[in-house]
């Protein structure tokens, strides 16, 4: 029975792969008609974005929560 596991762990495993292959960006250098990228982001808006807008939107939900559940008593 483990053997069994074992070769459907790696048959998925392959799958996966091979999928994670053929999805790749084969033409995205190549511009479009209309495509208009604009500027990049700087680092310190990459980090606002992507780092520091997540950690306050969850202070801000947990903050919510426990002041929401703070008073219960049994």
């Amino acid at each position: 029975m483990d053997k069994r596991n074992a070769l459907r762990a790696g048959a998925v495993s392959a799958a996966a792969t091979l999928m994670m292959l053929m999805t790749s960006p084969a033409f995205a250098l190549t511009r479009d008609d209309g495509d208009d990228p604009g500027k990049g982001l700087t680092v310190a808006q990459t980090l606002g974005l992507y780092v520091a807008a997540p950690l306050v939107a969850f202070a801000v939900i947990a903050g919510l929560v426990m002041v929401a559940g703070g008073n219960k008593k049994k």
